[in-house]
């Protein structure tokens, strides 16, 4: 059972780590609930195990549904767009990174949110032992050394279609 165990998931601008998320979906998942059901039912057992600000209620009930269709929907979609997330203590390397992103995704002609990830225990939650690392998408593309810039193309490439 994972309810012991967090996952973290874009809410706003920010990344939250909630407590029982994989077990509320996977649960709601199995009962087969409309979704006015399911999202009701992920919001009421997020909040038993985690802090919800009174003012974020709805963001919180539409980012748990979103979390919940992409279960559904084996990943295959993605309603935040293009998320590339830099980790690193912010050396030239994960600086080098961010600026190939910028220009790469300028050359494209496409959006995308860069994020560059500085807290130690962030980077060790997202699973990255080397850095600088690139995350696309929630995929980590690369640790530990800058890819060129035809391979961060064709990372892009393959997930903006």
């Amino acid at each position: 059972m994972d309810a012991a165990t967090s996952r973290t998931i874009r809410i706003g601008t920010a990344h939250i780590g909630l407590v029982g998320l994989d077990t509320a979906i996977n649960e709601a998942a199995a009962r087969n609930l409309s979704q006015a059901e399911a999202m009701d039912f992920l919001y009421r057992a997020i909040r038993e195990k985690n802090y919800i600000p009174s003012g974020m209620v709805e963001k919180y009930r539409i980012a748990l549904f979103n979390e919940y269709t992409k279960h559904l929907n084996n990943d295959k979609i993605n309603d935040e767009g293009l998320v590339l997330r830099i980790f690193g203590p912010g050396c030239v390397s994960c600086n080098g990174l961010q600026n190939l992103a910028i220009e790469v995704l300028a050359e494209m002609n496409i959006a995308a949110d860069i994020e560059q990830i500085h807290d130690p225990d962030e980077i060790g939650r997202a699973g990255v032992l080397q850095t600088p690392a690139l995350m696309i998408n929630g995929q980590l593309k690369s640790s530990g050394l800058l890819p060129t810039r035809a391979l961060l193309e064709q990372w892009i490439r393959e997930v903006s279609g």
